[in-house]
């Protein structure tokens, strides 16, 4: 439950006074009433409820002659690390608002809340209890666009102690419960397991079919899920005046495809009925990070699905990503039976786009111990490593699949404790970027660069051209392996964003790592076995110059090439050579040198 602290209240009011009050202002789901001299508790269901309480309440609504204060009930104690932000600008790019919230300390973990409000609502965990506190007191009531944000203390789990946090979390099961089917996967990494991910079809269909599709009491989208076996949830709230809904089918691959043939044909009858003449197309909702392979390379397979279904399939830019929709459509035209099957294609690559960065996010997990990939945020417009699975279109959890997240970090294992408290090696990485992409990496007036510096905890420079006609930039990054992931996703996904890439071609840039001399051997390994074993596993080319002469410190540079998780694996798997290495060298060492008895 989210409990609300409603404050200032006359000696006058009763609980029929503030029942009725909810009651006025839509609030149905308002649960029981605690009054106390002056103030009250009131339980919601969820957050949304709780956040639909707060703003049409607090500080714009008299009873008995007193304005209301109302906030979530966070007793002191529980006032830690985490905060939320509401009355956010919808088209607020995440950058910009990574840099806000960097500007009073550390952030572990943002992510956005699902709501129906106009304006985007974020809970953000920092370092810090004292980092914390210092953003409330800054952000609250700062003015940004017009804007002016409205932050509140969230309760923290961490700060609970155990026999409280438990029936904290026993209390947040049961409102699940109530509130329905959770998301798939995209609810759950930290939470339970799924044995198979739910992917839904996500279709926009026209406002005015909205009813058709219903019926009466009801009756027609009951019919289409019992003959399907799917769930439909259409999202008849959102956007309220759309010209178009968007509609969510949750069902084995042929269940969704069924519902979207009878969806189709019911607006089509509709159409027919209503006289209306264009061919009805189908329009898909898919998540910006699955549609580069969606399209393939230099478009062969978009253009492959349009040759063998006989449509014309067209994706909506990427300039029209904002910070709440984090979606494209793509809008098939043909025959209702053309696009039945073209949905089939579309739905497959988009499916196997979505297992295969599953596969490489849980591959990522194990080569950096303890990472929460999903906390970085890393992607174009801030979206996230991994699509949502569910919910309405443009109320997608802001920096994962999971609304359950915990900070930017898991608890490590036991084992791993100890090293906490040392530093995490710094890691120098060489990036090459385009050189026209460099002004739209450093911003202006170096806005961006410093924002991304800050948010990944890394320092991050450019290094000076060595000739004015060079077509490539050297970014040179300095930090552990999370700020390393983190900048260099976002460099990517910066690029993607800028279209210094096209929509049809993955970002795939070069980067170079220094490794001892000595440990180049062993990144070929014998007769180039250990590399190209090294490119199988990784999907990364790597190159390691033959002809090189050791540096000053005796090192020499490794070339990769690839996309983000590729470039990423690659860098991980001959980071763990070099450990390697130099853990043999220093053992040879130990063993090799006399004793302190043995030299007296």
């Amino acid at each position: 439950m989210n409990k609300l602290y409603v404050g200032n209240l006359s000696p006058l009011v009763t609980v029929e006074d503030l029942k009725q009050l909810f009651g006025e202002k839509k609030l149905p789901g308002a649960g029981q009433v605690l009054l106390k001299s002056g103030y009250a508790f009131v339980d919601f269901p969820d957050q949304n409820w709780a956040i639909k309480a707060i703003e049409p309440l607090s500080g714009k609504v008299e009873l008995h002659g007193k304005v209301l204060e109302v906030d979530y009930s966070v007793p002191k104690k529980l006032r830690s690390r985490k905060i939320q932000i509401r009355n956010i600008p919808s088209h607020l790019q995440w950058e910009v608002l990574d840099g806000l919230l960097a500007q009073y300390g550390t952030v572990d973990n943002v992510e956005q809340v699902n709501t129906d409000t106009e304006t985007a609502v974020v809970n953000a965990t920092y370092t810090t209890k004292e980092e914390a506190k210092v953003a409330v007191e800054k952000l609250a009531g700062q003015q940004f666009e017009g804007y002016s944000f409205r932050v509140s203390y969230i309760l923290d789990m961490d700060a609970a102690p155990p026999l409280q946090a438990s029936r904290m979390r026993r209390g947040c099961r049961s409102s699940r419960v109530q509130d329905g089917p959770q998301p798939g996967p995209s609810g759950g990494f930290g939470g339970p397991r799924h044995k198979q991910h739910d992917f839904p079809l996500r279709m926009l269909v026209p406002t005015q079919f909205v009813g058709a599709i219903i019926g009466k009491e009801g009756l027609t989208i009951k019919n289409v899920t019992q003959q399907t076996q799917s769930r439909v949830d259409i999202h008849r709230k959102e956007n309220v005046g759309a010209a178009e809904k968007p509609i969510t089918i949750h069902s084995t691959p042929e269940g969704c495809s069924s519902a979207c043939r009878m969806i189709l044909d019911i607006m089509q009858k509709e159409a027919s009925e209503t006289k209306e003449e264009e061919e009805i197309p189908l329009k898909i909702l898919a998540h910006n990070s699955l549609v580069g392979r969606l399209i393939g390379k230099e478009g062969r397979n978009l253009k492959k699905i349009e040759e063998e279904t006989g449509t014309k399939i067209t994706i909506s830019s990427l300039q029209d990503l904002t910070i709440c929709n984090p979606e494209r459509t793509i809008t098939v035209k043909g025959s209702m039976e053309a696009c039945c099957k073209a949905e089939g294609e579309v739905m497959r690559k988009l499916r196997d786009a979505y297992e295969n960065d599953i596969a490489a996010v849980n591959q990522q997990t194990n080569l950096i111990p303890g990472l929460n990939l999903n906390a970085l945020g890393i992607f174009s417009s801030g979206l996230s490593v991994l699509p949502p699975a569910t919910g309405p279109r443009g109320a997608h959890p802001f920096l994962c699949p999971s609304s359950h997240l915990g900070g930017l970090y898991r608890v490590p294992p036991a084992s791993a404790i100890q090293c906490q408290h040392s530093s995490p090696e710094q890691e120098v990485v060489y990036l090459f970027i385009p050189t026209q992409a460099v002004g739209a990496l450093i911003g202006k007036k170096g806005q961006h660069i410093k924002q991304l510096a800050r948010f990944a905890g890394a320092s991050i420079k450019i290094a000076p051209a060595e000739n004015p006609g060079v077509t490539q930039r050297t970014v040179i990054i300095t930090g552990p392996p999370a700020a390393q992931f983190k900048a260099q996703g976002r460099i990517f996904g910066r690029l993607k964003e800028e279209n210094f890439f096209t929509a049809r071609d993955e970002v795939k840039l070069e980067t170079h790592i220094k490794v001892p001399s000595k440990a180049a051997g062993r990144v070929i390994g014998k007769g180039g076995k250990t590399v190209n074993e090294l490119q199988n596993l990784t999907s990364a080319e790597v190159i390691v110059p033959r002809d090189q002469t050791p540096d000053e410190n005796d090192e020499v540079f490794v070339k990769i090439s690839g996309h983000f998780f590729a470039s990423q694996s690659a860098q991980r798997k001959i980071r763990e050579i070099i450990q390697q290495v130099k853990q043999q060298e220093q053992k040879r060492q130990q063993q090799g040198a006399p004793s302190m008895h043995h030299s007296k």
